[in-house]
């Protein structure tokens, strides 16, 4: 998609949103494009200024761990916007900065270099894109967005404007996965067949269900005030109810539950480990509201299959009525390499592993104990680090030298499609394909 596609693209996607009635004149003009500005250039030396939009749990915590990376990195939290006053005043006094409810402040700000996004799903792909035109870097909670045609839109903005957007699944700054994709590289599992991952939890009250400050609401008055349509953004129009505002990710509107928040660290670094990132052909998924039977529409238990044109598949499960994980590994034809034993995607793992495929006593490579030293599993350490601050850094270091990040905004965009097309196949009971070429869905395969 070209720059001037995007610019058609976005003028004619909000225009209808907005005959239709399901986008504010916020999220307009959130994806309004107009001419990108440009962003200043940080020196070596130079501080970075950091605005904060969205403060729940999430952005309160991420904040501060940008605050304790500023010991080291020259950088500041410099500003605070979330539409909850509470959550604003909290954080506004902590950081002894200016807090807003309105982000567009915080993009206008001029002092601003780069902003993290901590907010519901569906603002996203409207707050990133604002900010990248703005001339501002980007730190984007995961999921990237809520939509493939906002992933879409997102890819070419980033190629447009050329700022530096890095996704926030901290998971990828872990080495297990460069290490995993050397082994590969290396030939050690040959032809590569099925990856396979999991994300389990095993919640007594039912996943995401956040404690609710029952003041809160848009009649509150001082710190109990919640700008409820701001919030609700380009999402359908619907009465307040604390349950949706502080328990979000139970809600199709704004998150696809378990296979956005908690699939996307699996296949973010799943593409990593390939060595290259790529989109799917084909997704199918599964699952229910099997145990936990409250107001939330997505399910507590899911399950997806992902086939991609190059000849493997990825086969990923989760509950959250179950705390019992699936070892994280890629099968090979000559081997399988386990980059995760445990099955815990964002905890440290010592040590990946690579065993080879033997028929009795003969290896299906034969060239394999003679290559790579011995006739067993050969395991390669890896170092134990602070993963959040690793990521954290490196989008600050890309900002100074304007080079990729570790999560790239192509490498976010594959990630997403695979997940947003198992929301979409749940949803619709279908088996689902891509046509890479069109970035679009269908049920039923490209035409050559």
């Amino acid at each position: 998609m070209q720059p001037t596609d995007r610019r058609n693209f976005l003028k004619s996607a909000t225009g209808t949103a907005a005959a239709l009635g399901t986008v504010s004149s916020l999220a307009q003009t959130a994806f309004a494009a107009p001419r990108p500005a440009p962003g200043r250039v940080i020196g070596a030396n130079d501080r970075i200024n950091i605005g904060v939009i969205g403060c729940g749990g999430r952005g309160t915590g991420v904040a501060r761990q940008f605050a304790e990376a500023g010991k080291t990195e020259n950088c500041r939290i410099a500003m605070v916007c979330d539409v909850y006053q509470k959550r604003v005043n909290a954080n506004a006094e902590h950081h002894k900065v200016k807090g807003t409810l309105d982000y567009r402040e915080v993009l206008d700000n001029p002092e601003i270099d780069a902003v993290y996004i901590a907010t519901p799903d569906h603002w996203h792909a409207p707050i990133a894109i604002a900010a990248m035109d703005k001339g501002k870097d980007v730190y984007l909670e995961k999921p990237m967005v809520h939509t493939i045609a906002e992933a879409r839109q997102l890819v070419s903005t980033v190629k447009e404007t050329k700022r530096v957007l890095q996704v926030g699944s901290q998971t990828t700054s872990g080495d297990q996965w460069a290490k995993a994709k050397k082994a590969i590289a290396d030939g050690m599992i040959g032809d590569m067949i099925m990856s396979q991952g999991s994300y389990h939890r095993n919640s007594l009250d039912g996943e995401w269900n956040y404690p609710i400050d029952n003041a809160a609401g848009p009649t509150g008055k001082g710190e109990d005030y919640l700008d409820w349509k701001m919030w609700l953004g380009n999402a359908t129009p619907r009465q307040f109810t604390p349950d949706r505002f502080f328990r979000f990710r139970k809600y199709w509107d704004y998150s696809g539950g378990i296979a956005t928040d908690l699939f996307y660290h699996v296949v973010a670094p799943m593409n990593i480990c390939w060595g290259e990132p790529q989109f799917p052909a084909k997704v199918m998924a599964g699952g229910g509201i099997y145990e936990f039977h409250d107001e939330r529409e997505v399910p507590d238990t899911f399950h997806l299959i992902g086939d991609y044109p190059k000849g493997h598949s990825l086969v990923l499960s989760a509950s959250l009525a179950n705390s019992q994980h699936i070892p994280g590994l890629i099968r090979g034809h000559a081997g399988s390499l386990t980059m995760v034993e445990h099955g815990k995607f964002e905890s440290y793992s010592p040590y990946i592993s690579v065993r080879p495929e033997k028929r009795g006593k003969q290896y299906v490579d034969p060239t394999w104990a003679s290559r790579f030293g011995t006739e067993d599993e050969v395991r390669i350490n890896v170092p134990q680090e602070d993963i959040m601050q690793k990521h954290i850094a490196n989008f600050l270091s890309c900002m100074r030298t304007r080079q990729k990040p570790t999560l790239d905004v192509e490498t976010g965009a594959r990630a997403q499609v695979l997940i947003t097309m198992a929301v979409m196949s749940y949803r619709q009971g279908k088996v689902l394909y891509f046509n890479e070429k069109t970035w679009q869905v269908t049920d039923h395969p490209p035409v050559a």
